[in-house]
């Protein structure tokens, strides 16, 4: 496995989603994705299917999936909270999460969410120290 890339302004589930807290509209919000790592190990994505806009998600709970050449995965929750926006790109370009996992290859935004809920995620140290072993 390659090196993998750990921004450290995210922070991450054991699930290998990462989320990032952004300034929406009607105060903060969580943009989500799948980290480098779980990309990396995904091989090339073909197919992603996104929660509702409008839905609530629930911490733990699948919310779509990612189809690769290799396998279908889960996309869990890392936190409760209300989809206020969805990737629509990924419909026409889902490997911009294998080129871009941290940026247009982005899977949703949250709001109303717990932000103790977030703090228990762990920081870039952890997740890298979780990968390693």
């Amino acid at each position: 496995m390659s090196e993998t890339n750990s921004p450290t302004d995210l922070r991450y589930s054991t699930d290998h989603e990462w989320v990032r807290i952004e300034e929406g509209a009607d105060g903060p919000v969580l943009r989500i994705g799948i980290t480098d790592y779980a990309q990396d190990a995904l091989g090339d994505v073909v197919f992603v299917e996104l929660p509702a806009v409008g839905s609530t998600i629930t911490s733990g709970d699948s919310v779509g999936e990612v189809e690769s050449t290799k396998s279908v995965s889960d996309i869990y929750a890392p936190v409760t909270g209300r989809v206020v926006e969805v990737n629509e790109a990924l419909a026409d370009e889902p490997s911009a999460i294998n080129s871009d996992p941290y940026g247009g290859g982005w899977l949703c935004v949250v709001a109303d969410f717990d932000p103790t809920a977030v703090e228990a995620l762990m920081d870039a140290a952890a997740y890298t120290s979780l990968i390693a072993e």
